[in-house]
């Protein structure tokens, strides 16, 4: 088993309530069908800065990143197919899956 960081890009967040809680439900859901495999469910991303090589600091960050989660699964390609069921897709936001390489 590895471990994969699930990085989200976009989705929306609806103004009406019950929608919203619809939405929270669905992860829930989700996170529960994943079980003993959710490492870090993670958290959404507020306001970012962008750092170039220079020392430059932009606001915002180019790679638009909404969120992650963290996951064990047996391979990227059993990470991915669980990524293929998360919630953040059906609000029109993306799913990125990563391998994370435990070097220290």
């Amino acid at each position: 088993m590895a471990n994969y960081a699930l990085a989200y890009t976009g989705g929306s967040t609806s103004e009406d309530e019950a929608e919203r809680k619809a939405v929270m439900d669905a992860w829930g859901t989700w996170f529960g069908s994943i079980g003993d495999g959710v490492v870090d469910a993670g958290n959404p991303f507020g306001a970012s800065t962008s750092i170039s090589a220079d020392g430059t600091v932009r606001d915002g960050a180019p790679s638009k990143l909404s969120g992650y989660s963290i996951i064990s699964a047996d391979s990227l390609a059993s990470a991915s197919d669980v990524a293929k069921r998360c919630p953040v897709l059906q609000g029109g936001g993306n799913v990125e899956v990563y391998e994370i390489v435990p070097v220290m």
